[in-house]
C-alpha cells in the first residue's frame, strides 16, 4: 500500500496538485476538516489513518505555544513531544545549518529511533531562505549519534537525503519513496 500524504491547510491548493502530479496520494486539509479544526485534532485522525502530515508549520504548532511549554520546563517539553511524536509512523528531520545542535532535534531523533518509527533526514539548504537566498548545508545530525555499543554511527543506517539544487523538486521526486524505505527499515532495526 503506497503512503497517503496529508497536506495542512497552510499549503493551499497548488501545493497538493504538485504532489498529485508527481503520483501520489494526497488528501487535502480542506477537504476533511474545517478551517479552524486545532491541529491536535487532525493530527489525531490522520494518524489514526496511517497518513503522513505535510504542513508548513515547522513543529505544527504556533511560537506562542512553543514557547509557553518551554518555559513550563523540560519534563513539559518532552511530554509535548512525546504526545505529538504518538500517531507518527515517520520522523522526518529537516536539516539546516543549526539543525545537529538543537536539544530538542536531538531527543526527537533519539525517540524517533528508539520507538522503531521511520527515521529520516532531508537537507533543506538549497530551500529558498527569505533573509539569506540559499541556506547553509547543516551537519548531518545522525552523525553524533552511536548504535551497536557505540560501533556504529547511526548515519550508518539513517539516510539523510540531499534533494538537489531544485530542492522543491527533488523533495516532491522522492518524498514518497524516502518516508515508505524509512517505514519499512525500520521494521528490521
Amino acid at each position: 500500500m503506497s503512503p497517503v500524504f496529508f497536506t495542512d491547510r497552510d499549503l493551499g491548493k497548488k501545493f497538493p496538485q504538485i504532489l498529485r502530479d508527481a503520483g501520489l496520494t494526497v488528501e487535502r486539509h480542506a477537504d476533511h476538516f474545517a478551517p479552524d479544526t486545532p491541529d491536535e485534532q487532525w493530527l489525531e485522525t490522520i494518524g489514526r489513518r496511517n497518513w503522513i502530515a505535510i504542513t508548513h508549520d515547522g513543529r505544527i504548532r504556533s511560537p506562542n505555544n512553543w514557547e509557553q511549554i518551554k518555559r513550563q520546563g523540560d519534563a513539559s517539553v518532552k511530554r509535548w513531544i512525546d504526545d505529538n511524536m504518538k500517531y507518527k509512523r515517520c520522523v522526518i528531520v529537516l536539516v539546516g545549518n543549526e539543525t545537529a545542535n538543537r536539544p530538542w532535534v536531538r531527543y526527537e531523533i533519539e525517540k524517533a529511533y528508539n520507538s522503531g518509527k521511520g527515521l529520516f533526514g532531508i537537507y533543506i539548504h538549497n530551500l529558498n531562505c527569505p533573509r539569506t537566498g540559499r541556506c547553509i548545508r547543516g551537519v548531518n545530525p545522525f552523525d553524533s549519534f552511536t548504535i551497536n555499543d557505540g560501533q556504529q554511527p547511526l548515519s550508518a543506517v539513517i539516510p539523510c537525503h540531499d534533494p538537489g539544487y531544485n530542492a522543491y523538486a527533488g523533495i516532491s521526486n522522492n518524498l514518497a519513496i524516502w518516508v515508505a524505505g524509512a517505514i519499512g527499515a525500520a521494521k528490521y532495526r
